[in-house]
C-alpha cells in the first residue's frame, strides 16, 4: 500500500489552469559560443500536441530538467511556464534507472527482460512521486486542470488529489499495461494501481491495455468496475470515487513530417542516402531506440538468414538500421549493446563486398530532417517490436510516403497494428515468418503496395497528435460537467 503519513497540508493554490506533469520538462538546456546558457523546446509528438493547448490556456508544465544535484526556480520559455522538480544523483538512480526503467519498464513490456525489485528503489520513486505532486499542487489554479503522463509517475494522481481534491485530474500511460498474471509479480501493486485511481481519467494506448488495468483493479483491490468505471472506496470518504480508463492511442505529428517529406532538400538528401549506398534496387529499414523491447536482434537474425538463404543478394538489398542510444548505464542495455555490434559484424564480415554492404548500422541519434530523408529512402520500413505501446516511427514513416509507395512490416504485438491493419502484420518470434513477410514486403506489386499505403495514410491522416490530445482533454472535461452538474443538483433550490 501507499505509504501514509499525516494529513498533508493545505497546498498554496497557484494561478495555472492547465498543467502537464512529464519525468522530463520540455525543453533542453543549449551552451552558445560565448558559454552562455539557454534553453530550446525538445523535439516530439507530445510538446507538440500540447503546447497550442498550454498557450490557449493559463499553462504550467512541471518536470526535471535534465541535470542531478540542481535546483531552479520556475522559468518562462516559448509561452510555456516550467516548473523544474530537483532530482539527486542518487534519485536518478534508484527511482528513474532503478525502479521505472529496471523493475516497471520490464514488467510492462512482458518480463521480455526480468524486472527487478529493490525496495531502496521503490522508496525513491514514492517519494519522487510525492514532490512531484507538491510542484503540482502549488502551481495549479483552484478547479484546474492537470494531465499527469507515464510510467514513471503512476503515484502522483493519488498524492495529487490527497493535496488538491478539487482538480480534475488525468493520466496517461505511454507504454502498455501489463495483464494481471504478470502485474502480480509486483511488490506494490496495489499503491500503483491507488496511485492511478487518483486520476478522474486514465488513458491507455490499446484496448487491451485498458482492460488488463480494469481486471487489475478488481483483482488486487477488489474495486467494483463496470463500464470502464472503477469505482474504489477510500478511507474518510463517504461515497466511493470513480475513475474512467479508456483507450486513447497517441499519434504523430503528421503536419510537420508531410512538410518535411516534400521539401526539396529532403528529397534530396534521400536520394544521396541511395547513391551512397550504390543504389540499390530495396532499401529496408530500422528506426529504434537500442532497446531489448524492439526486437532488434530478432530483425537482424531474420536478415542474415536471407542472406545465407540466398533469398537476398547483398548486391540488390541493403539495410540501414539506427539504433539511437539508450539508457547505457543499465546492464541490460549494455548486454544488448554487445549483442547487435556483434550479429551486425558478423553479417557484415560474410556478406559484404568492396561495393556494397549488408547492413548499414548507425548507433546515433539524428534530427526529425535526417529521419524523413530515411523513410523517403527506404522502400521497406521494418517495425518488429517485441511488445511496444504504439510505435510513432511506423506512423512517420506512413505519414512521409506522399507518393504511397512503399512497405511496412509492423509487429501485431504493437500499439500501431490496431490502427495500420493494412500494414504487413507479423509476429517477430517466428524468425521463418518474419523472413517470408521481409521477402513479401521487397516483392510487393506496385498497385497493392499502393492500395495498403493509401489505406494507412487515411488512418494516420484523420488521428494526428493534435486530434489525440483533444479527444482526451475534452474526454476529461466532459467528466467535469458531469460532476459540476451533479453537484448543483445536489444543492437545495434556492441556494
Amino acid at each position: 500500500m501507499v505509504r501514509q503519513g499525516p494529513p498533508p497540508p493545505q497546498a498554496v493554490r497557484g494561478h495555472y489552469d492547465f498543467v502537464v506533469v512529464s519525468n522530463r520538462l520540455p525543453v533542453d538546456r543549449t551552451t552558445d559560443d560565448d558559454g552562455g546558457h539557454g534553453w530550446r523546446r525538445s523535439p516530439g509528438g507530445l510538446v507538440t500536441a500540447l503546447a497550442p493547448v498550454m498557450a490557449g490556456h493559463d499553462g504550467a508544465w512541471v518536470g526535471w530538467h535534465g541535470a542531478p544535484d540542481e535546483t531552479l526556480e520556475p522559468f518562462d520559455n516559448e509561452n510555456m511556464h516550467l516548473v523544474p522538480v530537483p532530482l539527486s544523483s542518487d534519485e536518478v538512480e534508484l527511482y528513474y534507472e532503478g525502479f521505472s526503467n529496471a523493475s516497471l519498464w520490464p514488467l510492462y513490456h512482458d518480463v521480455i527482460a526480468p524486472p527487478e525489485f529493490h525496495r531502496t528503489w521503490w522508496d525513491a520513486y514514492h517519494q519522487v512521486n510525492m514532490r512531484f505532486a507538491e510542484a503540482v499542487a502549488t502551481a495549479a489554479s483552484e478547479g484546474a486542470t492537470v494531465w499527469v503522463q507515464d510510467y514513471q509517475l503512476q503515484l502522483v494522481p493519488r498524492y495529487l488529489r490527497q493535496l488538491r481534491p478539487d482538480l480534475m485530474i488525468g493520466f496517461f500511460n505511454h507504454i502498455p499495461f501489463p495483464p494481471p498474471e504478470i502485474f502480480a509479480q509486483l511488490p506494490w501493486r496495489q499503491s500503483i494501481l491507488e496511485g492511478l485511481l487518483g486520476a478522474d481519467l486514465i488513458g491507455f494506448q490499446r484496448p487491451n491495455d485498458t482492460s488488463n488495468f480494469l481486471r487489475c483493479s478488481r483483482r488486487f483491490l477488489g474495486a467494483t468496475v463496470k463500464a470502464r468505471h472503477v469505482n474504489l472506496e477510500s478511507p474518510g470518504e463517504s461515497q466511493p470515487r470513480a475513475s474512467r480508463a479508456e483507450p486513447f492511442p497517441i499519434s504523430i505529428d503528421v503536419g510537420r513530417i508531410q512538410e518535411l517529406a516534400v521539401r526539396p532538400d529532403v528529397i534530396a538528401r534521400a536520394k544521396q542516402i541511395r547513391e551512397d549506398l550504390g543504389n540499390p534496387k530495396t532499401i529496408l529499414l530500422g528506426v529504434d531506440r537500442l532497446d531489448y523491447t524492439k526486437g532488434i536482434p530478432h530483425r537482424l537474425k531474420a536478415y542474415g538468414e536471407l542472406l545465407h538463404d540466398g533469398l537476398i543478394k547483398v548486391e540488390d538489398a541493403s539495410l540501414i538500421q539506427v539504433a539511437s542510444p539508450s539508457r547505457e548505464r543499465v546492464e541490460s542495455y549494455r548486454l544488448l549493446r554487445e549483442e547487435v555490434d556483434g550479429m551486425v559484424g558478423r553479417i557484415n564480415g560474410q556478406y559484404d563486398t568492396m561495393q556494397n554492404t549488408a547492413i548499414r548500422y548507425l548507433h546515433h541519434s539524428y534530427p526529425v530532417e535526417e529521419m524523413v530523408a530515411l523513410y523517403l529512402a527506404a522502400d521497406v520500413m521494418l517495425v518488429t517490436a517485441l511488445r511496444d505501446g504504439m510505435n510513432l516511427v511506423a506512423k512517420e514513416y506512413v505519414a512521409a510516403r506522399v507518393n504511397n509507395t512503399g512497405a511496412l512490416v509492423l509487429s501485431e504485438f504493437t500499439g500501431a497494428a490496431d490502427q495500420l491493419k493494412a500494414a504487413l502484420l507479423v509476429n517477430p518470434h517466428d524468425i521463418d515468418g518474419l523472413k517470408e513477410t521481409i521477402t513479401k514486403a521487397i516483392g510487393l506489386r506496385p498497385a497493392e503496395a499502393s492500395r495498403r499505403m493509401r489505406a494507412m495514410r487515411r488512418q494516420v491522416l484523420d488521428h494526428d497528435v493534435q486530434r489525440w490530445s483533444r479527444d482526451f482533454l475534452s474526454t476529461l472535461a466532459g467528466m467535469a460537467a458531469e460532476r459540476s452538474h451533479g453537484r448543483d443538483a445536489e444543492q437545495p433550490s434556492g441556494l
